[in-house]
């Protein structure tokens, strides 16, 4: 079945694709109109692997005994 080219609200006839395009524009406005926030310090890339970024990795592979071991040899 194709869809169809009007959609009726309230008795009225609208076109589809025109309430899509004015649903479009209004979301592009509302995203411009949303106020911007600057970074209060410069961001950095977190380097640590992969297991150590989230606390679920940090405790599934504890690496804080691997670092003593490391250093008291």
């Amino acid at each position: 079945m194709k869809m169809p080219d009007i959609i009726v609200i309230q008795g009225r006839a609208y076109s589809w694709r025109a309430l899509q395009e004015a649903r479009r524009a209004q979301i592009t406005a509302w995203k411009k109109a949303q106020p911007v926030q600057p970074a209060l310090f410069h961001l950095k890339d977190d380097r640590r692997p992969e297991s150590e970024r989230s606390t679920a990795g940090r405790y599934h592979e504890p690496s804080l005994l691997v670092y003593l071991q490391d250093v008291a040899e």
